[in-house]
């Protein structure tokens, strides 16, 4: 199978591309020492501190603590820093639909995500890229 590689990827002018917003509750653990996990679309490695998230649909994926601090607030009276549930700030970032198989890099230098036709390119920041399955994105991203 072949797919698009896909490397310094800028949203903000194509016009395929919509803003989005996650609405969800995720279950976090954070890691005691350095390692890797799989994800759905590709290995997402680690470093002491950094969140390992379960999702509301089962999907597992890290993200970096300082992004993790900012990006998420705990509930149910956890203090933050403490493992359990958090939710995400709502924040617009750019999404497309991808029509074919492709691959782009998490940062520069990062793992690599893989995605099928359907999945969705998800573009955080600048130089800050995700992939999501389109189920998941149809349960959980919502326009800005």
């Amino acid at each position: 199978m072949t797919s698009i590689i896909l490397i310094q990827l800028d949203l903000t002018s194509d016009p395929a591309a919509r803003r989005v917003v996650k609405d969800e509750t995720v279950d976090v653990q954070f890691a005691h020492e350095a390692g890797s996990l799989m994800s759905l679309e590709g290995p997402n490695r680690y470093e002491i501190g950094d969140a390992l998230i379960t999702g509301a649909t089962g999907e597992r994926w890290v993200v970096s603590r300082d992004r993790f601090d900012a990006k998420y607030v705990p509930r149910d009276e956890i203090k933050h820093g403490d493992a359990g549930a958090y939710r995400n700030v709502p924040a617009a970032v750019l999404a497309k639909q991808m029509h074919e198989a492709f691959s782009i890099a998490r940062s520069d230098a990062g793992d690599v995500l893989h995605g099928v036709a359907g999945d969705w390119v998800m573009q955080y920041a600048p130089g800050d890229y995700g992939v999501v399955k389109a189920a998941r994105f149809a349960k959980v991203y919502k326009p800005a």
